[in-house]
């Protein structure tokens, strides 16, 4: 198969790359039947930065990735019992996988990849590229093409890493490879649950996830990996709805993802703080921005579960909040995502709505805001911006007004809520065993409580000292008859 374009010109390409060049260097003397292949590849020729190398070498891997280790400086270790693959973790960030051939020759290992874009390799010494199964014209038509049915068998993730694909590099799969991957979509579930979550992963913090989610909808993907979302198809809602959950689902997630370049234009006072937070680290490899775009996806999945009309035909979805974030924390088990990311999915869900319901109450008394705060937190930052997407996509009856009645109250609210995730509730102005002693009482319930409500005086400027706490608290207890 003729290669397009110059061989020599990607071979140059490729060898500007840092972690390639880095690669050729530590086994230059070594001189092993090796062969760069896959990713790398495809990378240089869309012109993309090649992140990792992944080696295909004649012979056991593991010799050659503990030469490359101690070459770069790095750790070795094994990556894969079944095919022989190790991984080098190099300081500088990226990683190097060194497998043995999948066949007897590298044209039979590159036989048995998932796709033609990655069925592509260079000599580790340079000279020709092989491109046996026509990659690199694929790659310039934009065209994503599956190794045939096998492919598929081989491996079931390979349908969702198709998606991922696709959401990242923009390409479109032809008619072929999407009756290959409709047809193999139902055996992803087999994989285990981190593969699907990484694949899934990827596809959301892409430039492209609305695409990607649509593409796995249509090609019965969905269904495999996110049966709760899937569910929501055809799930009507009241007329402050335009759409159905689904639908609206898919909205929110498209309106979380423009937020991200609007934060200025809403949050004006607030924008340098906010986007601060939200690069911060979360789990599982997302920051709480990525993460967040997760909250979006699945804020509306207890909806199908908890819907109801009444007597008068307005549709309900009573309790779908908690639901939902039951549903989350399970989906997450089976995904096997960390506790963290389960408990902020599960959180921004949880309390999506409390917003929504205070917006008729402007403004807000402090001890409205406090209880507020308290009831959302450690997401009171995250979900407030989420209600803002969640709002922008509900374009029913009397939306304009009801959107810019919103984006109010969540501007004067993200401030407070910045201000709580930077310094937390008031510093106590006692201790609980002043209070007890204090008061007489032992502790329990009924300290916790007047320690809850004092921390409140004090948030709304009720009470600023000592003094002034303790006379408060007795108030408490003669107003409610306490002996």
């Amino acid at each position: 198969m003729p290669f397009p374009g110059e061989p020599t010109a990607l071979a140059e390409r490729l060898e500007s790359e840092p972690a390639v060049r880095a690669v050729r260097a530590a086994l230059a003397e070594a001189q092993p039947r090796a062969w760069i292949v896959g990713g790398a590849i495809r990378d240089g020729l869309l012109g993309r930065p090649v992140a990792d190398v992944d080696l295909a070498v004649a012979g056991e891997a593991e010799p050659l990735a503990r030469s490359l280790a101690r070459s770069l400086g790095a750790p070795a270790f094994r990556l894969s019992e079944a095919f022989g693959a190790w991984r080098v973790a190099v300081p500088d960030g990226w990683v190097c996988d060194v497998s043995p051939l999948q066949g007897e020759t590298i044209e039979a290992d590159l036989a048995r990849r998932d796709f033609t874009l990655n069925a592509l390799a260079l000599p580790i010494e340079g000279g020709e590229p092989l491109d046996p199964h026509g990659g690199a014209r694929d790659l310039e038509a934009g065209v994503l093409r599956v190794l045939g049915p096998s492919a598929y068998d081989d491996d079931p993730l390979r349908a969702l890493r198709l998606v991922r694909f696709a959401a990242e590099l923009g390409l479109a799969p032809d008619t072929e490879t999407e009756r290959l991957t409709a047809a193999a979509a139902a055996r992803v579930s087999e994989a285990a649950g981190e593969r699907s979550f990484a694949e899934l992963r990827r596809i959301m913090i892409s430039e492209r996830a609305l695409e990607g989610i649509e593409l796995a909808d249509r090609l019965g993907l969905l269904a495999a990996i996110l049966p709760e979302l899937d569910a929501l198809h055809g799930v009507e809602q009241s007329h402050f709805h335009h759409l159905d959950v689904y639908g609206h689902t898919l909205e929110v997630v498209r309106e979380q993802i423009a937020l991200e370049e609007r934060l200025e234009e809403l949050f004006p006072d607030d924008e340098g703080r906010l986007e601060a937070l939200l690069g911060e680290p979360l789990a599982d490899e997302l920051t709480r921005r990525e993460a967040l775009r997760f909250g979006a996806l699945l804020h509306d999945i207890g909806k199908p579960a908890t819907r109801g009309e009444r007597p008068d035909g307005r549709v309900t979805f009573i309790g779908h909040d908690s639901v939902g974030e039951q549903q989350v924390h399970a989906l997450c088990r089976r995904l096997r995502t960390s506790e963290r990311f389960a408990g902020f999915v599960g959180g921004v869900t949880r309390h999506h709505l409390v917003l929504g319901f205070l917006v008729h109450q402007r403004p807000l008394p402090r001890d409205t805001i406090y209880a507020y705060l308290t009831l959302t937190s450690p997401v009171e930052v995250e979900v407030t911006l989420l209600t803002c997407a969640d709002r922008l996509a509900t374009r029913g009856k009397n939306a304009d007004a009801a959107i810019a009645a919103h984006l109010e109250l969540a501007r004067d609210l993200m401030a407070e809520a910045l201000d709580w995730r930077a310094g937390g509730p008031p510093a106590p102005l006692l201790r609980g065993d002043e209070l007890a002693a204090e008061l007489g009482i032992e502790p329990g319930p009924e300290l916790g409580e007047l320690l809850g409500r004092i921390e409140q005086a004090s948030f709304t400027g009720e009470v600023d000292s000592r003094a002034g706490a303790l006379a408060f608290a007795r108030r408490v207890r003669e107003n409610r008859g306490s002996p």
